[in-house]
């Protein structure tokens, strides 16, 4: 097994580099020792790995699917390699987390500043990305854990809620009037209305709701960001829906006026994320219990 291993370490690194020279100043070995290597696991494979040129090589269909796979591995093993070495009382180590731009700034801050001033010898790096690539950062063992919208219909993720949210629908002073009493949903279809896209959680558990209600949104404006829908509110663009916990400062201000739905969208939650089989290494179970000081983890 430690041989396939080997083999396997000097196959992404080819892979990587497009290069068996470079490679090989990568991994401290000759050129020649890679193209054995390469050599020799083609013939245990019995399939031709790489396309030879003289400007390098290039990896071949089969190549590429075994590339993804062994990627994934090697990152599990390193994460595994790590965390041995944050056991020694958190002195050392790398926590990575997936988290999206506006749960970040609004909901996580906190919690990072409070692991920082505690663990200051954890290393943290923050992958920023959706619900569905950081799942997949989760997967590839890129992400120790993930802060995400939820739900999330995945077996191999573990979610655990940490915080309920409110989806809303606000509007800049044009649409003041309307924060004046409760609206019906009709009332408010018939109105311009931004959301974000269509893959993004919060839009599809908005578009899921009012699918129950046998409406269809049909918004005039789809965007990226949930700081972009509150600046198109606030300019009267349309009536955007926000969420309440994440906008308070724009109505507590008076920049925009949230409408009063008869029919108020159910709250949904966003929450702590990580892979089920995978176990959680010291600092990503400290971190979680900052979030949530219930959590327990049987390792």
């Amino acid at each position: 097994m430690k041989k396939s291993l080997d083999l396997y370490r000097v196959f992404e690194e080819v892979s990587k580099q497009s290069s068996i020279s470079k490679a090989a100043q990568e991994l401290y070995m000759t050129q020649s020792a890679v193209s054995q290597s390469i050599q020799k696991l083609e013939k245990e494979l019995d399939i031709m790995l790489f396309n030879r040129t003289a400007r390098g090589v290039s990896l071949t269909t089969e190549g590429k699917l075994l590339y993804e796979h062994v990627r994934a591995a090697l990152n599990l093993l390193h994460i595994g390699e790590e965390k041995m070495l944050e056991f020694k009382n958190m002195m050392i180590g790398e926590l990575h987390i997936g988290v999206g731009d506006t749960i970040s700034r609004y909901y996580l801050l906190p919690y990072l500043e409070q692991f920082y001033n505690q663990f200051p010898g954890i290393k943290l790096k923050i992958l920023n990305g959706t619900t569905t690539e950081i799942c997949e950062f989760i997967k590839e063992g890129k992400a120790d854990l993930g802060i995400c919208n939820l739900p999330i219909s995945d077996s191999s993720i573990r979610a655990i809620p940490c915080k309920n949210v409110h989806d809303i629908f606000v509007g800049g002073e044009k649409y003041r009037s309307l924060s004046a009493a409760p609206i019906t949903l009709q009332q408010l279809i018939e109105l311009p209305l931004i959301c974000l896209e269509k893959k993004a959680i919060s839009r599809v558990y908005i578009d899921r709701y009012f699918k129950e209600k046998g409406i269809t949104l049909s918004p005039v404006f789809e965007l990226g960001s949930h700081d972009l829908l509150l600046d198109f509110a606030k300019i009267n663009l349309g009536v955007a829906c926000v969420t309440k916990q994440f906008s308070q400062h724009y109505i507590d201000n008076g920049l925009l006026h949230e409408l009063i739905l008869e029919e108020p969208i159910p709250e949904r939650s966003i929450g702590i994320c990580y892979a089920n089989q995978v176990p959680l290494s010291h600092a990503a179970k400290q971190f979680i219990q900052i979030i949530d000081p219930k959590f327990s983890y049987d390792s």
